[in-house]
Order: structure tokens, then C-alpha cells, then sequence
């Protein structure tokens, strides 16, 4: 990835300095970074289908990190405590000026600017000392969580006791952690581990203290069980930032396939969550295709009917009460049929030009939920829900009849830590979107309370919020998507649950009862309605005309 960014700022046109961006595209030419195709960015903006679904969980809202927030006026209080947390560095670092820590950052401008996808409007000096005050504060925060020789490091400054908290009883201390780990408030690891090398005798202890600093943070943050041994294989320094390392800790690694997409007629997919219409829907399109062919019928008498149906007295007839037929058994119906017959003639005036102009505005695609029924319908049909010790374990095993997931806990920052971690996936994954996966499925599985109850009575729920209802919101609120992908792990874990769920005979005979029984009442409802319309046609034309006559019917009496 070329240290050259997209030139293009979200600020106005009236704020923009060429002269600075003249001077920075040079600069930027003029440098030869050796390894500079060896840098990714890694610290994206929010998709903006994300963002809007709830800007809270991706805008920090008391400190910012790193240059994206850096100028908003509401994030000012905390860059007093900023400076506080640098002037500690300073004494930490002796010997050494704090200013020859900024030149030293200075020096890897470009590095720096390679790993931001937004375009920078900071000089290098700016950027070298926002990048060393923030490093600062960052590491403060952090070193309540490391770890050395088994003991917890819980010293903190009393310029920052109000807001750092080990034990997390200050409501500031989750303010901030929540800030920590939002995808555009990221800072590059690389700039935390070289304001450590000042502080260690080496770079392995200076990754050694920083690592015990991620490991012990992560443990708080994570809404799933680490293992410690699964933490030391996790190499610091090939992580990006905070959020790759606590990414990269939940998420399993999977083999990049083809991912597919599918998407209904019209740019819309449509949602299923194992409650499925489709049975009635292919009656009243059987029922339409019907009524399509017989209205392109014009001869003998369903012509005759035609002329009758569009005449003006009949019109009025079914208009004044239509509200009030339309919601009868027998007639609602017939009601989208005879609204497209009496409107035909309307529409036959009307240009397609027109018709498409009327329909212009673009909608986003729905994103389809995964089809699969919810933990209550699991549970009636006699499966069992037992938890799991991470994604990689999630399965469902048809011989005894159970579902894995993963024990998870809830407080008030996993929906922050969750949302972020999605768009973070969303945003440098090439293959799978593995979380994102998971978020579906629970999505597609807690629809009720009641199913968030069922998951907390068997242990894979720690709930910490106010309610189940609370939790069940959480998961049903993630339903926003970038793209959908197959993910095989889960993938055969939800097949094979849908498998049992709908081989089951009471599952079965629902759908039978369906099918066979509430399914057809409305044709036989039809067959009723139009005979009993023939029927008011015959008797309006036999008191006009002697249909004794015409039918030669002998109605005299002996």
C-alpha cells in the first residue's frame, strides 16, 4: 500500500490548502520507502450502512485516538489529561526529551499516513506529536491490564484515578475501553511499541509488556472465554492495532471460498427466520396467473362477465363497501385481482417513462437472515442447547440432538466491541466474513426474550444488561450487512439444525395443516364467491328478461 493517500478531504473546498497539498503529494514522491508495499492500511472509516445504524457505537464520544476525531470541539476535556499522561512519559524516559521521542515518530510519517485510509491534513510534525501525547494516554490506560510475574500492575496516577479503574467500577473507565476499540479511533501498534522501546532495555521487553498489556485488556473486553495458551501464540507485532489483536484472538481462522450473494428480483432479498408464508403466497400467485388468463379471454360469456364487472354501476357497487369487503373471509381474495381489473384501464393511459420515473428512488437491499428457526421452536422440538468454548466449536450434533455455541458474556460495551468488530471484518476481510457469520446466526436464533432466557438458563448467555429483552434488542438491532458469505463452519452447523428441526412429525404436520387445510379454504372461499357472483348476475338478468322464455322452463302449474 503506497504511503500516497487519497488526495480527496472531507472538509469543504474553502478549508482546503493547496499549497499543503502541493507540498505533501512532493514530499510523498520525493521519499523512497523500501518496505512501503508491505504497509496495508488498517485503520478504515465506517461503512457508512453501518454507521448510520447506530453512530454511537463507532464515534467516540469522550477521547479520541489518532487524527480522525482529533478535532472535534466535545472530545477537548480529555486532551489535558492527554498532556499529563506525556509529561509522565517524559519522566519516564530520564535521560531522554520527550521531543526527540516526536522526532523519532516524525521519521515514520509516511509509515504512519500508509495505515490511515483517510487522507491526512496534518504536516509531519503535527502528526509526530499527536502520535506520541496519544501513545502516551493509550499506554496509561493499558497498563492496569499488564501482567508481570503473576502480579497485576494496578499502579495509576491520581491525575487519572478518576478515570482508570482495574476493578471497572467507574462508569468513565468503560467510557473509555469502549472508545479503545472503535475501528476509527485506532492508533498503529508499531507507534506503541517504539514509545516502549524508550522505556525497556530492548524491543522483546518492550513487546513482552505490551503483549501482557493486550492479553489482560482483551480478557476484560472479549464477550467470549480466552485461554491463555491460545494468547501467546498470537504474535503482537504482526497485529495492526488493538482491535486486529482482539480480532484475531475471537475470530477463527478460515480458508478464503467463493462467496455468493443472493438477492430476490428487484435488488431485494427477503427474510425468512424459519416462519415462512410461502405456502399462501403460491396459492394467491396461482390464483392471479389464473385471473391474468381468464381476463385475456374475450369471447362467449366471460366477456359478457368482463362488461358487466367494468360497468359503472357495478364499479360503484364494490368501491363504496370495498374497505369493508376486502377484510371478509372469501373476499380479501379477490381484492388485488379486481383492483388491478378496475384499475387496467387507468393504467394503459400511463406512459413507462413515467412509471419508472415514479419508482426512481434507489433503496438499499435487504439483507437476508439466515433460515432457521428460533430457540424457542428448537427447544419444543426437542433439542438441546449446550455451550461451546469459542466460534470454532460451534456445531450441532443430530445423534443426541445438540446445539453448540459458544458462552458468551453481555455488559454494556459488548454491543460497542461487536458492531466494531463486524466492520472492522467488513472492511480488510477478502474471504469469509467469519464474525460477522456468528452475528447472523445469533440474530437468526433469539427473535423473543424468552429465546434470550432459554440461552441464559443453559449457560451460554451471561447476561449483565438490564434484561433478556435487552439482549434479544442487541442481536436483533446487528441485522445490518456489507455482504453475505458462506462460511462452511457455521454454515453445516445451521443446515443441520434446519435438517432435524423440519424432519420432525410434529414440524411436519404444521406444515401439512397448512399446506392441505388453512391453505385451501381461500380457493374454495373463491370458487364460493364467484359462483355466488354468477349467481347475482343470472337473477339481475332474469328480472329483466323471461329467462323462462329463453330456457324454454314450463312454469305453469297443474
Amino acid at each position: 500500500m503506497s504511503s500516497l493517500q487519497p488526495t480527496f478531504s472531507s472538509k469543504s473546498s474553502s478549508n482546503f490548502n493547496e499549497l499543503q497539498w502541493v507540498i505533501q503529494i512532493r514530499k510523498t514522491l520525493e521519499e523512497e520507502l523500501e518496505d512501503d508495499g508491505e504497509i496495508p492500511v488498517s485503520i478504515f472509516n465506517v461503512p457508512k450502512s453501518l454507521l448510520a445504524s447506530d453512530p454511537e457505537s463507532y464515534t467516540p464520544q469522550h477521547v479520541a485516538i489518532g487524527p480522525y476525531h482529533y478535532w472535534r470541539p466535545e472530545l477537548y476535556e480529555m486532551e489535558r489529561y492527554k498532556v499529563a499522561a506525556a509529561k509522565r512519559t517524559q519522566k519516564q524516559l530520564q535521560t531522554i526529551k520527550f521531543q526527540h521521542l516526536v522526532d523519532q515518530l516524525t521519521r515514520f510519517e509516511p509509515r504512519i499516513r500508509a495505515c490511515y485510509h483517510k487522507y491526512l491534513e496534518f504536516n509531519g510534525e503535527t502528526l509526530g506529536w499527536m502520535m506520541a501525547i496519544d501513545a502516551s494516554f493509550f499506554l496509561e490506560v493499558l497498563q492496569v491490564y499488564a501482567v508481570q510475574d503473576g502480579k497485576t500492575l494496578t499502579r495509576v496516577s491520581s491525575r487519572m484515578a478518576h478515570l482508570v479503574d482495574y476493578a471497572g467500577r467507574k462508569s468513565a473507565h468503560h467510557a473509555i475501553l469502549r472508545d479503545l476499540v472503535m475501528l476509527e479511533n485506532q492508533i498503529p501498534l508499531f507507534v506503541l511499541r517504539k514509545v516502549l522501546e524508550f522505556q525497556f532495555p530492548t524491543l522483546e521487553c518492550a513487546d513482552d509488556m505490551l503483549l501482557s498489556m493486550f492479553m489482560g485488556l482483551c480478557k476484560e473486553l472479549s464477550p467470549f472465554k480466552m485461554n491463555d495458551d491460545d494468547l501467546q501464540k498470537i504474535q503482537v507485532s504482526s497485529c495492526c492495532h488493538l482491535l486486529d489483536f482482539l480480532y484475531h484472538m475471537i475470530t477463527p481462522k478460515v480458508e478464503a471460498g467463493p462467496s455468493e450473494i443472493t438477492e430476490a428480483e428487484g435488488g431485494e432479498a427477503t427474510p425468512h427466520k424459519g416462519k415462512s408464508s410461502d405456502n399462501s403466497n403460491f396459492v394467491k400467485q396461482f390464483l392471479e396467473e389464473v385471473w391474468k388468463l381468464l381476463s385475456k379471454l374475450n369471447k362467449g360469456p366471460i366477456r359478457l362477465l368482463k362488461k358487466i364487472l367494468i360497468s359503472g354501476p357495478v364499479k360503484v357497487i364494490f368501491k363504496l363497501p370495498w374497505t369493508i369487503l376486502s377484510n371478509l373471509p372469501g373476499f380479501a381474495i379477490l381484492k388485488k385481482p379486481l383492483e388491478s381489473l378496475f384499475s387496467s384501464q387507468d393504467k394503459e393511459a400511463v406512459k413507462p417513462e413515467d412509471e419508472n420515473s415514479s419508482s426512481g428512488i434507489s433503496k438499499p437491499p435487504l439483507i437476508e437472515e439466515i433460515t432457521i428457526p428460533s430457540v424457542s421452536d428448537l427447544s419444543k422440538s426437542g433439542v438441546k442447547f449446550l455451550p461451546a468454548n469459542s466460534i470454532s466449536s460451534i456445531s450441532f450434533d443430530a445423534k443426541t440432538c445438540s446445539f453448540y455455541l459458544p458462552s458468551t458474556s453481555l455488559d454494556g460495551n459488548t454491543e460497542v466491541i461487536l458492531r466494531n468488530l463486524v466492520a472492522y471484518e467488513a472492511s480488510t476481510a477478502s474471504g469469509p466474513l467469519v464474525f460477522t457469520r456468528y452475528t447472523e446466526l445469533m440474530n437468526g436464533i433469539i427473535d423473543t426474550e424468552e429465546d434470550a432466557k432459554l440461552l441464559r438458563e443453559k449457560g451460554i448467555i451471561l447476561n449483565r444488561l438490564k434484561s433478556d429483552e435487552e439482549v434479544a434488542k442487541l442481536f436483533n438491532g446487528m441485522s445490518k450487512s456489507i455482504r453475505l458469505t458462506k462460511v462452511p463452519l457455521l454454515d453445516k452447523a445451521i443446515e443441520d439444525a434446519n435438517k432435524y428441526y423440519n424432519g420432525r412429525w410434529k414440524v411436519k404436520m404444521r406444515k401439512y395443516f397448512k399446506t392441505y387445510v388453512i391453505g385451501c379454504w381461500p380457493v374454495l372461499a373463491l370458487l364460493a364467491a364467484i359462483l355466488l357472483l354468477l349467481l347475482m348476475t343470472l337473477q339481475a338478468f332474469c328480472s329483466v328478461y323471461s329467462c323462462s322464455r329463453i330456457f324454454h322452463i314450463n312454469t305453469t302449474t297443474t
